[in-house]
């Protein structure tokens, strides 16, 4: 090829990613112009877990900004971070973890900016057993021994999965501590509604499942759910004389109930667009205002508050048990 050539192509792919840059600038102006806190298109991923009350908080936040839409993806734990990395369209993903040192670092290095990620509320894991069981007191110890298939092999334990969600996650990170789910005990079903749906009609079960899916007193559809399953208890390590507790408020703002996982936000986002607006909606007093009505732990002072008036009632509860 000669100079003359040479000089040509060159040319050509310079102009080429000037006006590639040049697109690609206008398209994120545009976006930026187009959205605000309270208004544009966002696409998320939330971790399946939660979505009853997730679904409840998406409701009430584009009821009260009508030009504000978010479509919301409900996936495993392990999908929503697939969707994170890959999907150029996600904004932003509701999971039961922040990002760890090296992700920080990889987006960092991707992204010319750290994403954002904090804590919006606790959760915890309930223990659901069908309504006619009479098997509703638990130790951490009972547990751990039951899905390595020490004892009890005749009573399935249903998760919402084997693999990638973030209830199987906890459960061998705080309950098994290094030790092998017995996959002849351990019973896999597709989602949350699926294991309740099992446990409703197996009397000799346990399931798995967060407490939005259960806890909320106002939803008609769960208090009818309860009528077919029961709410379980489960020891409290760090109380004296380690009573049995229920997943409720109190006890989730305290530890008291062992199962607690946190809620966590991860957002693509280094302007103020709409996933910014959401969060801070889900920070503030109606976003936490949902997660107390799902029976979730708020980071709000009026849940702190609460808990400390009935702290010695709810102790009082505990020694009846």
């Amino acid at each position: 090829m000669n100079r003359k050539n040479l000089r040509r192509v060159l040319l050509f792919f310079i102009s080429f990613f000037i006006i590639g840059f040049s697109i690609t600038g206008c398209k994120q102006k545009s976006n930026k112009l187009t959205e605000s806190v309270k208004r544009g298109t966002i696409y998320i991923s939330i971790d399946e877990s939660f979505k009853p009350v997730m679904e409840e908080q998406i409701r009430v936040f584009e009821q009260s900004f009508p030009e504000a839409h978010i479509i919301a993806k409900y996936k495993t734990e392990a999908d929503c971070f697939k969707d994170f990395y890959l999907d150029s369209l996600n904004k932003m993903i509701i999971v039961t973890r922040g990002l760890r040192d090296k992700e920080d670092a990889y987006f960092l290095d991707l992204l010319s900016y750290r994403p954002k990620w904090d804590n919006i509320a606790n959760d915890a894991i309930a223990l659901i057993v069908n309504s006619k069981s009479d098997d509703t007191i638990f130790t951490l110890e009972r547990l751990k021994n039951q899905l390595s298939g020490k004892i009890n092999r005749n009573q399935k334990v249903v998760f919402d999965g084997l693999n990638a969600t973030s209830t199987v996650r906890f459960a061998m990170d705080s309950i098994l501590k290094g030790e092998k789910f017995d996959t002849t005990v351990v019973q896999a079903v597709k989602n949350s509604q699926d294991v309740i749906n099992y446990i409703a009609k197996t009397e000799n079960a346990i399931g798995f499942v967060g407490i939005s899916w259960i806890g909320n007193s106002e939803d008609t559809a769960q208090i009818s759910m309860l009528k077919k399953v029961k709410i379980a208890y489960v020891s409290c390590t760090v109380c004296d004389g380690e009573p049995f507790v229920k997943p409720m408020q109190a006890s989730i703002l305290t530890r008291r109930y062992p199962l607690v996982r946190g809620l966590y936000y991860i957002l693509k986002e280094n302007y103020n667009g709409l996933g910014t607006g959401f969060i801070n909606f889900l920070n503030q007093e109606r976003g936490q205002l949902i997660f107390k009505r799902a029976y979730l732990g708020t980071r709000m002072q009026f849940g702190i508050r609460k808990v400390k008036i009935n702290l010695k009632l709810s102790k009082a509860n505990d020694k009846m048990y």
